[in-house]
């Protein structure tokens, strides 16, 4: 079976790549590197190639907590637990302190700090986070044991439905809706640990904790690197495998910068230089009847997904990059989605750890559960669930500041773009992969490639009209400039 939870292409160390970049393969530089002088050269490329995106405080943190995690094994979950939370106290990333503040000034605390209360809230998740970790492990039979993913979305029902408007009010409501503010980009870190604590092999509450958003980890809300789990079976085992995922590491952060610098020259060359509009301004423009010429609509909605997809990429190179610092043999988040030949094996190199946790909180409880006597059907279905109701269930989570600012029936109804976006594309990844079940194979042939290609990027650029996340337009509104691009009124 063509299975969604797997890819050849996208574990690490794949097949067939011999070349002069592969000095990971070089016997002399991987035994030079587990010198002293070998680790501290290494660590200092690291250290080089981070600071293009993050301050010298953070890479020069996130550099010696991988290095005290490698090197020091007797305290690896102290080291990574420490390094994990000085980062979230004193280099936060997608603030939610925005959201607090709106809270605040509405219940008429406008001296109160949102900084302030972030921290505390994050201290207060950590506390009920252990406390839920310890209770799943003692209470094997649970619903939160056995079922962590409907159990944690009950909690979070109850939360927003508490600090709703209109419930609560004064310092309870912003004292709880800081807390919602925190629990929902750490939701899926703590699914995939309520999960660990059924394995025999667990590890310690404070390895736990301290691969929620964990120091390489950046802003992502999906646990890349998945959870403790399998960041265990994931560990370099000897000091040569630690020095080729070292360097491997060192590799991927210099080509993150090699792609970032390629996307800083295309945004000069698009925007600056041929003032290609965002997919924001040119629907808004035609919605107006002002709307830009028909080049122009295809070269904004082209460069919107090439923009995407290289942020994508180059986030998901860096995050990966610093975890193998530590000697995390992980597997890329991106591998070369242009040679994606079907729309499943696109899902499966585009976003690999979201991919991965759709897979394991929707894919596959759906299919071990569901018509089980129509094998096609329950593919179909089971691939359903975690490309269309899990990606939608993911995003709106994500933007849960929507439910606070519109309400909870505002934030759905301008949801349904995305939504729409994530049944279409739901739909083409299971046929795809019943397809792919069925033996089909495209053709390996130069014309094969081609025309692959174009039907797999050219499904997936038409329906990035729909997967903007702005939350400006309507689902019609999007359809109309759909329509206009190929000419067509509605």
């Amino acid at each position: 079976m063509h299975s969604l939870s797997k890819t050849k292409d996208a574990r690490f160390g794949g097949a067939g790549m011999r070349s002069a970049w592969a000095i990971d393969e070089n016997q002399t530089l991987v035994a030079w590197v587990q010198t002293p002088s070998g680790k501290l050269v290494t660590l200092a490329f690291a250290f080089l190639a981070l600071t293009l995106t993050l301050s010298w405080q953070e890479a020069l943190l996130i550099v010696t907590a991988m290095a005290l995690f490698a090197y020091w094994p007797k305290r690896r979950s102290l080291i990574l637990f420490a390094s994990t939370y000085i980062v979230a106290f004193f280099f936060p990333h997608g603030s939610i302190d925005d959201t607090i503040r709106g809270v605040a000034a509405h219940e008429g605390f406008d001296d109160l700090s949102p900084s302030a209360l972030s921290y505390l809230a994050l201290i207060g998740f950590s506390f009920i986070a252990w406390g839920l970790l310890a209770y799943a492990r003692h209470h094997k039979q649970s619903f939160l044991a056995k079922r962590p993913f409907l159990s944690l979305i009950a909690i979070e029902l109850v939360l927003c439905g508490l600090s709703y408007q209109g419930v609560l009010h004064g310092l309870p409501r912003l004292m709880l809706w800081s807390l919602v503010c925190v629990l929902t980009p750490y939701f899926w870190y703590l699914a995939y640990a309520l999960v660990d604590q059924r394995s025999k092999d667990r590890s310690s509450d404070l390895f736990q904790l301290g691969v929620f958003h964990p120091v390489w980890g950046g802003a992502s809300s999906i646990p890349v690197g998945k959870g403790a789990a399998f960041l265990r079976k994931m560990l370099a085992k000897n000091p040569e495998e630690m020095a080729i995922t070292q360097i491997k590491g060192v590799k991927l952060l210099l080509w993150a910068d090699t792609l970032l610098a390629l996307k800083m020259l295309l945004k000069w060359f698009c925007e600056d230089y041929c003032q290609i509009p965002s997919m924001t301004d040119a629907i808004d423009a035609s919605i107006h009847e002002h709307a830009y010429s028909l080049g122009m609509q295809w070269a904004s909605l082209i460069w919107s997904v090439t923009s995407f997809s290289l942020s994508l990429a180059i986030s998901g190179h860096f995050i990966i990059g610093s975890a193998r610092l530590a000697g995390f043999r992980l597997p890329r988040a991106t591998w070369r989605p242009l040679e994606s030949r079907t729309l499943i094996e696109y899902f499966n190199r585009f976003s690999y750890y979201f991919k991965e946790l759709l897979v394991d909180f929707f894919f596959l409880p759906t299919f071990f559960r569901v018509f089980k006597e129509h094998p096609r059907l329950r593919l179909f279905f089971a691939t359903f669930m975690a490309a269309g109701v899990g990606n939608a269930i993911y995003h709106f989570m994500s933007d849960i500041d929507f439910v606070q600012s519109m309400g909870f029936l505002g934030a759905l109804e301008s949801f349904i773009s995305y939504a729409f976006y994530c049944v279409i594309l739901a739909t083409g990844i299971g046929i795809s992969q019943v397809r792919a079940n069925m033996g089909y194979k495209p053709s390996p042939s130069l014309y094969g490639r081609i025309q692959s290609f174009f039907v797999v990027w050219g499904f997936v650029t038409l329906l990035h009209v729909f997967s903007d996340e702005s939350r400006n337009h309507s689902l019609l509104e999007r359809m109309q400039y759909l329509l206009s691009m190929f000419a067509i009124s509605m």
